[in-house]
């Protein structure tokens, strides 16, 4: 069963961008993979490229579509359980037993905000209690 974190802005404006750029560099550097899941071919392309500038010092790898690489971005949810799996669409990711850790970034907006307790109460509902951590 997959482990849920909420990251919830609270009081931040910080873009769920640049949230998910700074998470994915401090996963990295515990050698995970990690999954942008987004349907959004829009928010796809700003996703690949915030991650191509984002850190001046360290380029985090990454790919459209490239399963083969440490940061994939893509509309499909990967096909094994090595993946942290970022949720970038509007509904909670039910196939829990799928993935080790599904991350919901959640911006500092009324209707992000909805959506995000609409995501938490289907993760409860499906026996996961979400950690939640409040920026």
């Amino acid at each position: 069963m997959a482990k849920v974190s909420f990251y919830l802005f609270e009081k931040s404006p910080e873009r769920q961008v640049d949230s998910t750029c700074r998470l994915c560099r401090k996963i990295l550097r515990k050698s995970a993979k990690i999954w942008l899941y987004c349907s959004d071919p829009a928010f796809q392309r700003q996703l690949d490229e915030h991650l191509w500038c984002f850190d001046p010092s360290s380029f985090l790898a990454h790919g459209i579509d490239q399963v083969n690489a440490p940061i994939c971005i893509s509309a499909d949810l990967p096909s094994s359980n090595e993946w942290i799996v970022f949720n970038f669409n509007n509904q909670a990711l039910e196939q829990l037993t799928q993935f080790s850790h599904i991350i919901e970034i959640i911006e500092n907006d009324e209707n992000a905000k909805q959506i995000g307790r609409e995501k938490f109460k289907t993760y409860r509902r499906l026996g996961i209690v979400p950690q939640t951590f409040k920026l």
